[in-house]
């Protein structure tokens, strides 16, 4: 099969979630077989931070505008299946494009569902209208659940599936590294995510001095007071993530707000900590008892305290 993916990014992983998503799918897509073609709009917040510039498991190109976009029209309508990814840079156009010209399979590949739901739901078109949605032949969901039934019944989708985030466990695995922190967190600042963090991480460090934390990620406004207690990496690439997770007795996940509403919406950290061996405290939301078993795969936390208790367990048992 010949696949060509229009996607946000998979050249680097800055400030992003979707880079290693795609990496990992697409790499076991081409595992068995197929050919990968994937197509990035060249922004510089990416050329600036590129940590994948030639993957071994699909060809990569980048195209500076719509108009460069159409240079692809042949091989976007020779193509097998096409698959346009949320947040795309004027992804509405290039949307349009491809179900004006793939001939093939069109998918669409939502790795931010509720938020793209919140953002229709305000006339927020950025990278994808209700119009568009029937116009793709499946339409794959980071949020599973419920919310499949609706794209389907309110957006008139022809297929709703979940994908979920997906990890490349052979790069996920554990390792034996000197565990440096009893807590960490991997991600990228996010206004509606602070105040979980300051109430799950931030704060427990101020009251575990004698214990050690970290939160790797970019674009933290400087007014944070970090407790000196926690270590502070502005970036992380995807190659250190395994060793991250691995020097970490537990790791945090932290979920958007519109994803707590959703529900049923897991966070690729959550696959890559467990893939790693990383017992994991998360904040709570519907579905997560059907991914994990509370207490026994994963800790369930909602308040400073529980968390301080948490990190008084033996990480082996979880």
């Amino acid at each position: 099969m010949k696949l060509v993916v229009l996607g946000l990014t998979l050249s680097s992983s800055w400030g992003n979630g979707h880079a290693t998503t795609y990496r990992a799918l697409l790499s076991a897509f081409a595992a068995r077989g197929h050919e990968v073609l994937f197509l990035e709009r060249d922004k510089p917040w990416y050329a600036a931070h590129r940590d994948l510039l030639k993957p071994e498991f699909c060809e990569l190109r980048c195209y500076q505008s719509l108009e460069e976009l159409d240079d692809w029209r042949e091989t976007i309508a020779a193509a097998d299946a096409v698959m346009v990814g949320s947040y795309v840079p004027e992804g509405v156009e290039v949307g349009r494009f491809v179900q004006r010209h793939a001939q093939g399979i069109k998918a669409f590949y939502d790795i931010d569902t509720p938020v793209t739901l919140s953002k229709l739901a305000r006339g927020d078109i950025e990278y994808l209208t209700p119009e568009l949605i029937p116009g793709y032949d499946v339409y794959f969901s980071f949020t599973g659940g419920p919310t499949l039934a609706r794209l389907e019944r309110e957006f008139g989708s022809p297929r709703a599936r979940a994908l979920y985030c997906s990890v490349d466990t052979g790069a996920y695995r554990p390792l034996e590294v000197r565990k440096r922190w009893d807590l960490t967190y991997l991600g990228t600042y996010s206004a509606d995510r602070q105040p979980t963090l300051e109430r799950l991480l931030i704060e427990v460090a101020r009251r575990c001095p004698e214990r050690r934390f970290a939160v790797a990620g970019p674009q933290y406004p400087p007014e944070i007071a970090w407790p000196a207690n926690v270590e502070r990496i502005v970036h992380l690439p995807p190659a250190d993530h395994p060793a991250f997770y691995c020097a970490s007795r537990f790791a945090l996940n932290v979920t958007r707000a519109d994803m707590i509403a959703a529900g049923w919406s897991p966070s690729v950290r959550l696959f890559e900590a467990a893939a790693c061996g990383i017992p994991v405290i998360s904040d709570r939301w519907d579905g997560l008892d059907q991914l994990f078993a509370p207490g026994r795969e994963i800790i369930l936390a909602d308040t400073t305290e529980q968390v301080v208790q948490a990190l008084h367990r033996d990480a082996g048992e979880i």
